[in-house]
């Protein structure tokens, strides 16, 4: 099942684009406002995001931005907006697609569902398997024997990321460049909260080994257990 978030300001829009979405068998997560959909995007794993350009607290294009810098998730624009400058901005910040209202659901559908296969063909999933512990880009998921802990795709793609690299020591300035592709500017106390929220998640998997640890002064890195194979 995807699960995707619609971000609009119009709550018929929204409960049509759910109800619809929904009948399609689609996990579906609402926003009415840019805060609302930066505080979904940061606590849940997603597949594909439906973005209205017009906000009441920040633009789509503006908010576009703000995802692009953490994640590459698919982004659709959903917009009145019909004029092709409109649409050539949409595709400049990040967007993936842009589909003008009036829009045909089928239509919305059938582009929300081509920009995530284009995704997933693009990087297949490959889990990480250390010993007992594992960790699975397909759900962004990690467990530990009979257990697993989701995260959502920012926490992800970071401890992914450092997993990739076993034993290595990153920096949170590399950390920002290699996952998200930007420098880090204003960034850091974001990484931090992000690393709490991981480390706190592993722990609660598996408390008697610690798979991200900090190295004072020069970054993080992943430690596989002991008993790994790897």
């Amino acid at each position: 099942m995807y699960r995707i978030l619609m971000v609009d300001d119009d709550p018929m829009i929204l409960k049509n684009n759910q109800t619809f979405f929904c009948a399609m068998g689609y996990d579906v997560i609402c926003a009415d406002t840019a805060a609302a959909a930066e505080e979904i995007i940061l606590s849940n794993a997603l597949d594909c995001i439906i973005l209205d350009v017009d906000l009441p607290d920040m633009d789509g294009f503006a908010l576009c931005e703000k995802i692009r810098l953490k994640t590459g998730l698919p982004i659709v624009f959903l917009s009145g907006y019909t004029e092709e400058e409109s649409r050539i901005r949409g595709l400049s910040v990040g967007g993936d697609d842009y589909v003008c209202k009036p829009y045909s659901l089928k239509e919305l559908e059938l582009r929300v569902q081509a920009r995530i296969r284009a995704g997933r063909a693009a990087e297949p999933p490959k889990t990480l398997n250390f010993g007992a512990f594992s960790i699975s880009p397909s759900s962004c998921s990690a467990s530990y024997d009979s257990r697993s802990v989701d995260f959502s795709s920012y926490e992800f793609d970071v401890l992914y990321f450092l997993a990739r690299h076993p034993g290595k020591i990153f920096t949170p300035e590399q950390i920002y460049d290699s996952v998200w592709k930007a420098p880090i500017i204003k960034g850091q106390k974001s990484l931090q909260v992000i690393m709490g929220r991981i480390r706190r998640k592993l722990y609660e998997l598996c408390p008697d080994h610690d798979y991200i640890q900090t190295k004072r002064y020069k970054g993080y890195l992943f430690v596989p257990d002991e008993k790994s194979d790897v």
